[in-house]
């Protein structure tokens, strides 16, 4: 599959829209959804088919995702969202105390969704660890990757009217930290989330093997997460095309893209952030 490749202004424009991101998420406390945005729109990816992954189809209207229904990015010609799409999940996690992730840019957005059942069902837990394998396996991830990725649960929380699930998995849920994996190691603890998902992790040898040495290690947790998040993010995505030099024509129009995905973003996410804000009160 061919990708725009993009030049130093579409760089710099990057980088803008970088800054940007780390002081909007901030200062609104949305790196949870940010996070979640970035995986739900990577993780329909099938190696098999090459079809779905982080090609902004999130966006699209007939696309069922609860929270992309709120932070609908509603701009006309903008060529690029995922690039943005996908730097938001990056930022979220450095700006809450996270590893710093590499991100190279120059994905192609894409108007056809994936059919639905691509993303992990928290409810199967009576298929439990077979389930996670299935889906991230068929996106050609390893079981490290599995359990690195699930620790991204430090941040946020379930809520009961998207998920059918309510509440945070960690005592501090706009920290990244190894917590996810103290926690899961306690047991139940009151107040605190475990899904099905979550205890399959502890369920399966492999699995937990990881879940011991994150829990006792973050260095270790932070360095794997990192490289997980990064292969997530660029599943299907040839990063080596968009390191060379495009036509300036399209490297414009890519650059004005971002910016202009940025500033929608931003309008969207501070919408959401108040919707959510009344239905607490």
């Amino acid at each position: 599959m061919a990708f725009p490749v993009v030049d130093t202004e579409y760089h710099k424009e990057i980088e803008k829209a970088r800054r940007d991101l780390r002081a909007l998420i901030a200062f609104n406390n949305c790196a949870p959804i940010m996070l979640r945005l970035a995986w739900h729109d990577a993780g329909t990816y099938d190696v098999n088919t090459k079809t779905g992954g982080p090609n902004g189809s999130i966006r699209n209207e007939e696309e069922k995702n609860p929270e992309m229904k709120k932070l609908k990015i509603r701009t006309i010609a903008i060529r690029n969202h995922d690039d943005v799409v996908e730097l938001a999940g990056v930022v979220a996690v450095e700006v809450t105390g996270g590893p710093t992730i590499d991100f190279v840019p120059g994905r192609k957005d894409s108007d056809i969704c994936p059919k639905e059942g691509r993303l992990p069902n928290a409810t199967k837990g009576n298929t439990g660890a077979p389930h996670l394998k299935d889906i991230f396996y068929r996106m050609g991830l390893s079981g490290k990757d599995i359990v690195a990725l699930s620790g991204g649960h430090t941040l946020g929380r379930a809520h009961l009217e998207r998920s059918g699930f309510d509440g945070p998995w960690t005592n501090e849920p706009l920290k990244f930290d190894n917590s996810y994996f103290v926690e899961l190691l306690k047991g139940e603890s009151e107040g605190l989330l475990k899904l099905p998902t979550d205890i399959a992790l502890m369920d399966d040898p492999e699995f937990r093997e990881y879940v011991e040495l994150y829990a006792k290690d973050e260095d270790a947790f932070f360095r794997d997460y990192a490289e997980s998040h990064k292969k997530l993010s660029e599943l299907g995505f040839d990063p080596s095309s968009s390191r060379s030099n495009s036509v300036a024509k399209d490297s414009t129009i890519l650059a004005q893209s971002t910016v202009g995905v940025a500033v929608a973003a931003a309008v969207v996410i501070v919408s959401y952030i108040y919707e959510v804000g009344k239905r607490m009160k």
